[in-house]
C-alpha cells in the first residue's frame, strides 16, 4: 500500500498571515493522524515562512507517524536537523522568491556540498531523500552519494493537460521510478498532486510514499482535515 505524506506547511501559512497563533500545524498534525496519514511533512525554510522552530520541536515530540522534514542544504538548518533529528530529511533546493519548491535539486552539478550534507545527516541516525527531477543523471547520482530514498518531482506531470500531455509525463516518472528502483532506493513523489490526478501515480509500480500538501489543506478548509485526509488515504488504497 502507498503511504501517505501529509504536508502541513500551508496551515502554518495561514497562521503566519495574521502572526497569531491558530490555526496551529500542530493540531493538524494530529488529525492528519486520524485521517490515517502515514507521515508528516514540512519544510523548514531559511526565512521561516510557514513552519517555525516551534512547530518542529513540538511536532517532534508528539507526532506519531513518521516526521519528514524538507530542507535546504545550508549549515543553519542541518545543524538544526541534527539537534532536532526527524525520521527522514528531503533534500530540497530553496529560493526565497519562490511561492513554493519548483524544481528538484540540482545534485549532479554540486556533489560535494550535498553528500557531505546527506553524510552528516545519516551520521545523526536520519534517513534521507533527494526531491528530484525524473532525470537520469540526478538520480544516478543520489544513488552515487548513498541516498535511501528518492522523491520524484511531479510538477509537470500535474500541470500537464489531461490526455496525451499528460500521458507523456506520466511516462517519464514511470521511466524515472525504475531508474530508482534498480538503483536500490526507495520511491517516494510529491507536487502538485490532487485528488483528480493522484492515482496514475500512485499505481507506479513499488512506489512506496506520496507526499502531498496543498490540495489537502485546500480540501479541509471545506471538509475538515480528519476528512480531506481520509479522502485522499481511500484514494491511494483503492
Amino acid at each position: 500500500m502507498v503511504e501517505l505524506g501529509v504536508n502541513i506547511d500551508h496551515v502554518a501559512t495561514l497562521r503566519q498571515a495574521r502572526r497569531t497563533n491558530e490555526p496551529d500545524p500542530v493540531w493538524a498534525a494530529a488529525l492528519a493522524e486520524l485521517g490515517g496519514a502515514d507521515a508528516i511533512t514540512i519544510h523548514l525554510r531559511e526565512d521561516r515562512r510557514h513552519i517555525q522552530d516551534r512547530d518542529l520541536d513540538v511536532l517532534r515530540r508528539t507526532v506519531a507517524v513518521k516526521l519528514n522534514l524538507e530542507m535546504a542544504c545550508e549549515t543553519e538548518i542541518v545543524a538544526v536537523a541534527c539537534r532536532v533529528r526527524p525520521d527522514q530529511a528531503t533534500l530540497v533546493p530553496e529560493r526565497r522568491e519562490e511561492v513554493t519548491t519548483e524544481g528538484g535539486l540540482e545534485v549532479a552539478a554540486h556533489r560535494e556540498r550535498v553528500g557531505q550534507v546527506v553524510r552528516e545527516l545519516q551520521e545523526a541516525g536520519i534517513v534521507v531523500s533527494l526531491f528530484l527531477d525524473p532525470e537520469e543523471r540526478q538520480i544516478a547520482a543520489a544513488a552515487e552519494l548513498g541516498a535511501e530514498a528518492v522523491e520524484l518531482h511531479t510538477g509537470r506531470y500535474a500541470l500537464a493537460r489531461p490526455g496525451n500531455e499528460q500521458n507523456r509525463e506520466l511516462g517519464t516518472l514511470k521511466a524515472a521510478a525504475a531508474r530508482v528502483r534498480e538503483a536500490g532506493m526507495t520511491l517516494h513523489a510529491g507536487h502538485g498532486l490532487t485528488y483528480r490526478n493522484v492515482v496514475p501515480v500512485a499505481r507506479i509500480g513499488r512506489m512506496h510514499e506520496l507526499n502531498i500538501g496543498h490540495s489537502i489543506v485546500s480540501r479541509a478548509v471545506l471538509v475538515g482535515f480528519e476528512r480531506a485526509v481520509r479522502e485522499m488515504k481511500a484514494l491511494l488504497s483503492a
